[in-house]
């Protein structure tokens, strides 16, 4: 592709690879000629291998675990592309670290998620393209533009096949796991068009809760729980216990970021969940993938919005669909 004089390239660093290589291959391009090492001291090595002089550059990386390492991959690789006098530099980062961090909870806490974003900007890169913040105020740490993706539309779309193939639409309940996911998950079981129930708990303690009261009839239902992500799974498991305990048929949990840290693979395989439905923004290796998961692509998506981010055109139409 060749645009307003400048051509489209986009490149990967080490955390998601064959995401970034469906972006590339719907695109119709080849995937940037890159290689993310390290030297032997640990110190990453980044090596550029064609020009990107003048070229609109994309460079994908989901700042997972290792968090840090993704990140400084992420940061070297913008560096050496400015460096290289490349027209203009969008970050894609389909899952960003750091995004919990966005406030001071207490005293002498860091805002570590203005942090991550201030040093994207130092580095060179003129905007960012993720989905599902988790605190979409962070769009406000930048002062460059950062488009948000909505994993929801991917989400929905797969519910809304299984209910037109099971028709149990009227049996259906989609759960907030917590209060703080109320909207989402509001907006969630409007596009479903069934009701919303809420899991009202106290959380004592970081990626510990505890689970104190239902909110909403959920005996005899189908539950779909739906989150932006599951990290430890101490929440998702939590109320998935309680909803099982209150009478529920099935269980179902919905998240668009798979981060499963700590004990999550194992709390969630012993967790009363029949179905766990995640989009692949986070590459998650054999060991991490249960039978009982289903894995959505995002590629597509995002090979869109990089399309019209390069074209220059409104990113609105996406919002509304899978």
């Amino acid at each position: 592709m060749n645009l307003h004089g400048r051509d489209i390239k986009i490149f990967t660093a080490n955390s998601h690879p064959a995401l970034a290589k469906v972006m590339a291959e719907y695109l119709g391009l080849p995937l940037g000629k890159s290689e993310v090492s390290r030297f032997s001291d640990g110190e990453i090595s980044v090596n550029i291998g064609e020009t990107v002089r003048g070229s609109d550059v994309f460079v994908v990386q989901s700042t997972c675990d290792p968090v840090n390492d993704h990140i400084m991959e992420l940061l070297i690789m913008i560096d050496a592309f400015k460096r290289a006098s490349a027209g203009r530099i969008t970050a894609v980062i389909p899952y960003f670290g750091y995004a919990r961090q966005d406030r001071k909870s207490k005293s002498r806490d860091p805002i570590s998620a203005k942090l991550v974003a201030d040093i994207i900007t130092a580095a060179g890169a003129d905007r960012v393209l993720t989905m599902d913040l988790h605190a979409p105020q962070i769009q406000g740490f930048f002062n460059i533009p950062v488009d948000i993706l909505l994993g929801a539309p991917i989400l929905s779309g797969y519910y809304l096949k299984k209910i037109e193939e099971q028709g149990n639409q009227d049996n259906i309940v989609v759960m907030s796991p917590d209060v703080g996911s109320i909207a989402r998950a509001r907006n969630f079981a409007t596009t479903l068009n069934v009701p919303l129930a809420i899991v009202d708990k106290r959380r004592e303690k970081a990626n510990v809760s505890e689970v104190m009261n239902i909110i909403g009839d959920v005996d005899g239902k189908d539950i779909v729980i739906f989150d932006d992500m599951v990290d430890t799974g101490g929440t998702l498991c939590h109320a998935a216990e309680a909803i099982k305990n209150a009478g529920a048929r099935t269980i179902s949990a919905a998240a668009t970021h798979a981060v499963l840290s700590g004990n999550a693979i194992r709390d969630l395989e012993n967790a009363p969940i029949d179905e766990l439905v995640f989009t692949d923004t986070i590459h998650l290796p054999p060991e991490k993938i249960l039978d009982k998961m289903q894995i959505l692509e995002v590629g597509h998506l995002f090979a869109e919005a990089i399309a019209r981010i390069y074209s220059d055109k409104p990113l609105s139409p996406l919002f509304k669909r899978a």
